[in-house]
């Protein structure tokens, strides 16, 4: 089959995340501007400076995966298990021996099972080696809530986890889609999942700085381009696309949601933890994406950014958006829904790729709450809090990783061609 003549269109969405344990409910949320924010109860946050983050609230693995499964499959895994399935029954895929040789899992993740990780530390401090778990192993690995899919859903094809920070999951949606237009599959259940907030999660982000500590107001705490921000809030959560070629998706009557039609990739080279202040890498990885679409900037509708509330990214991608659009950057509407959801590392891009097919099947941007005070060196339109109505054909965006890994991808409306 021609490379040429393979599109990607996305036929299901699967989220868990701090505003839902679902597509629907999350969407409701974000066009409310409501705050998925609040006080940690997964563990005590007492000795911690940051207090609150953005946790999934209800969840219980046991609604998708065996009892004896949930023991062995670490929380970011059992969210990604979870959101993969919605997804696929979403999409109606009927998976058997007709096509499962040629549907594969990317699932991205920053951390992996850090969770499990740090607790078997503490057992291997406390009770030594002897009793450290036998699924420890199996269970930490980056690259096991792919691989648990695959075993789950009986899938042969491509396999693998992408691992590139803040950008893990936008990379993993962005190489499904490219592996499925060069002809080595027909279908890809791809995004990401994270699953951090524990207490060696919340004193490693701490230690770097790099979260808010507005404990009195932990729904406000997330304020992507405003002047009073001071930090980035903790997020936890899921979201998968299922991607397919054309032809398999029209063969089996599938609803198209969207199409994907940019990727694009480029590194700072700059810093571990800071982005180049330019936001040049970024540009860069706008660029490409745009190139691969035969579209002109005058053609892009919305911009998810990546908008994580901290001083330095909000600028420097406020910066990038410039000189990839030029004037054009100032009539874009764009948001930060990580205002409402915090930021869910590895998982993130999946979660605002899924937003942006949602906002061009319902014409509604959401907002970017808490933005009151904006500051004068982001000065673009951020869509502040409150939801617009508008026709969005292509949406674009944007993910930027600690270690300078950006990853940008677009989306336009299905149609004929």
């Amino acid at each position: 089959m021609s490379i040429a003549n393979n599109r990607v269109v996305v036929t299901g969405i699967g989220i868990l995340c701090p505003l839902g344990l679902n597509a629907t409910t999350t969407w409701e949320g974000l066009i409310a501007g409501k705050s998925g924010i609040d006080y940690i109860t997964l563990f005590d946050p007492e000795p911690f400076d940051t207090k609150f983050a953005g946790e999934v609230k209800g969840f219980e693995p046991a609604d998708y995966i065996s009892r004896k499964s949930v023991r062995r499959i670490d929380r970011y895994g059992q969210l990604a298990v979870a959101a993969s399935l919605q997804a696929v029954e979403q999409a109606g895929i009927k998976i058997n021996s007709s096509n499962y040789d040629n549907i594969g899992v990317i699932i991205g993740s920053g951390c992996g099972g850090l969770i499990t990780l740090s607790e078997q530390l503490r057992v291997l401090a406390e009770e030594g080696p002897g009793r450290v778990s036998p699924f420890l192993a199996p269970m930490m690995a980056a690259d096991m809530a792919s691989a648990q899919v695959s075993i789950l859903l009986g899938v042969k094809g491509p396999n693998f986890c992408t691992t590139s920070s803040c950008a893990s999951s936008s990379d993993a949606i962005g190489v499904a889609g490219e592996i499925i237009r060069r002809g080595d599959a027909q279908a890809m259940i791809a995004g990401g999942s994270e699953a951090v907030i524990s207490p060696i999660g919340v004193a490693a982000f701490n230690a770097c700085k790099a979260l808010s500590t507005r404990n009195s107001q932990p729904q406000l705490a997330s304020r992507p381009f405003d002047a009073e921000r001071d930090g980035f809030v903790l997020g936890e959560g899921a979201a998968i696309l299922i991607l397919e070629n054309l032809s398999f998706a029209q063969r089996r009557g599938a609803q198209i949601l969207a199409e994907i039609i940019g990727y694009g990739v480029s590194a700072d080279a700059y810093h571990t933890t800071q982005p180049d202040e330019g936001g040049e890498g970024a540009a860069r990885a706008i660029q490409m994406a745009l190139n691969k679409t035969g579209l002109g900037t005058t053609e892009v509708d919305y911009i998810n950014a990546h908008g994580t509330s901290t001083s330095l990214n909000d600028k420097a991608e406020t910066a990038a958006i410039k000189s990839a659009f030029g004037d054009r950057a100032y009539r874009i509407p764009i948001s930060s829904t990580k205002s409402m959801m915090g930021h869910l590392l590895g998982g993130a891009g999946a979660v605002e790729a899924a937003i942006c097919v949602m906002v061009i099947q319902h014409g509604l941007i959401p907002p970017t709450i808490n933005l009151t005070h904006p500051d004068p060196e982001c000065d673009l339109d951020y869509v502040p809090n409150v939801a617009r109505r508008a026709k969005v054909a292509t949406a674009l965006s944007n993910s930027l990783g600690f270690g300078g890994h950006n990853s940008v991808l677009v989306f336009r409306q299905y149609g004929e061609a």
